[in-house]
C-alpha cells in the first residue's frame, strides 16, 4: 500500500526535476553565446522602448535549446507563453483561432513551424506585419472579407529545416537565430548543472566520457546523464568513468555517440554495399527505417563527424568508419577505392 501511495509522488519530483533542467534566464543558458548576445539586446532594446519584441525564428538542429529560449523570451519579457505546432495548424481556421485569442503583448511559440498549411501562413504574414488578420465569411461570389484587428505580440517560430520556410515568411521575422552544436567543454557545464539540479554525485571524468558521447547535443546529454544515474542507483557504486562506460554500453551508446541505428546504418553501407556508394531508398529498405529518420536524424551526424560522405551516387563509407566498426576495408578496385585512395 505504501508503494501506492508514494508513487505519484515520486513521479511527480521526476516531473518537476525536467522543468527544473530547464534554465530560466539567458544568463543561466550554457552555449550558443552569439545568439544569447543577440537576444538579450533585442530583449533589452525592447524593454526600454516598452513594445513587444519583434517576431524571433530560431533554426537548428533538435535538442539545441529553441524551446527553451522561447521559453526564456517570455520569461524575460514578462509576458505570457501560448505554445503550439506547425502539424496542429493545418488551416488558416486554426491559425485564425490562436491568433483571435491572444492577449497584448503575448509571446507564441509555433514549434516546427515549416510544417504548417500553407493557408495558414499566407494568413500570418498579414498577422506578423500589420496585427491583423482577414476572416473569408460566406463562398462564392457573396464571400465577404471582414478584417479582424490583433493586440501586438511577439512569434517565435522554431524550425529545424529553415531552408523549408517560404521566403514571405522568413523576411517577416526580425530577428533569425542559427544555432550551432555544442562543444564538449559546453556540454560538460550543461551536465554538471543537471547533475546538482539533480542532487547526483558524478565525478569530473565521467561528465567528460558523457559529453564526448552527446553527438553535441544539451538533450541528448541530459537523457544519458539520467540513464548513467539510473545505473549507479541499481549498481549501487560510484558514478566514475568505468560505470558510465558499462551504463552507456547497455544502452548500445558507443564512444563516438553512435547507437544502434547509427550501427546499423554504417553496417549495411559497408558489408553490404562495399563502402557505397548505395541510395537512400536502398539503405533505408536494408535497415528497415524510413528513409526520412536516416535522412533527417541518422545521416547528418555521421557526415558531421566524416564517417559518411554524400555523393551524387550515393552514400559513401570513409576510412574512419571502416576503422571505427573494426571491418577490412576492402581495397579492390571501384569507386570506393577511387573516393579514397590508399595513402589517405
Amino acid at each position: 500500500m505504501s508503494d501506492d501511495l508514494t508513487a505519484p509522488e515520486a513521479q511527480s519530483d521526476e516531473l518537476a526535476f525536467e522543468g527544473a533542467l530547464r534554465p530560466k534566464s539567458l544568463t543561466e543558458f550554457v552555449g550558443q553565446s552569439k545568439v544569447r548576445g543577440q537576444l538579450q539586446l533585442l530583449l533589452t532594446a525592447a524593454r526600454m522602448q516598452e513594445r513587444t519584441p519583434d517576431h524571433i525564428l530560431l533554426a537548428g538542429p533538435p535538442g539545441l535549446g529553441k524551446t527553451t529560449l522561447a521559453m526564456i523570451v517570455a520569461h524575460e519579457s514578462g509576458r505570457t507563453l501560448r505554445m503550439s505546432s506547425g502539424p496542429a495548424i493545418q488551416h488558416a481556421g486554426d491559425l485564425a483561432a490562436l491568433l483571435s485569442s491572444l492577449v497584448p503583448g503575448e509571446v507564441l511559440f509555433i514549434d516546427e513551424i515549416h510544417r504548417m498549411a500553407r493557408s495558414a501562413e499566407e494568413m500570418l504574414y498579414l498577422a506578423m506585419e500589420d496585427f491583423r488578420i482577414d476572416i473569408m465569411v460566406g463562398k462564392g461570389a457573396g464571400a465577404t472579407s471582414i478584417p479582424l484587428d490583433l493586440p501586438p505580440f511577439t512569434l517565435v517560430g522554431a524550425t529545424t529545416r529553415s531552408g523549408l520556410l517560404p521566403n514571405p515568411l522568413r523576411d517577416r521575422f526580425g530577428f533569425t537565430a542559427h544555432l550551432e552544436f555544442y562543444e564538449d567543454a559546453e556540454l560538460e557545464q550543461v551536465l554538471s548543472r543537471a547533475a546538482v539540479l539533480l542532487d547526483f554525485e558524478i565525478d569530473r571524468d565521467a561528465i567528460a566520457e558523457i559529453a564526448g558521447r552527446c553527438r553535441g547535443t544539451p538533450r541528448i546529454a541530459n537523457r544519458l546523464l539520467r540513464r548513467v544515474r539510473d545505473y549507479a542507483l541499481v549498481q549501487g557504486g560510484r558514478a566514475d568513468r568505468d560505470a558510465v562506460r558499462a551504463a552507456l554500453e547497455l544502452y548500445d551508446v558507443d564512444e563516438l555517440g553512435l547507437d544502434r541505428i547509427d550501427r546499423a546504418v554504417m553496417s549495411a553501407i559497408l558489408t553490404r554495399f562495399d563502402g557505397g556508394p548505395v541510395g537512400l531508398s536502398t539503405l533505408a529498405v536494408s535497415v528497415g527505417e524510413e528513409a526520412d529518420t536516416i535522412e533527417s536524424v541518422v545521416e547528418p551526424f555521421l557526415v558531421r563527424i566524416g564517417l559518411i560522405t554524400r555523393t551524387p551516387r550515393g552514400r559513401v563509407a570513409t576510412p574512419m568508419a571502416w576503422d571505427h566498426l573494426g571491418i577490412p576495408r576492402k581495397r579492390a578496385a571501384g569507386t570506393q577505392q577511387a573516393l579514397f585512395p590508399d595513402d589517405l
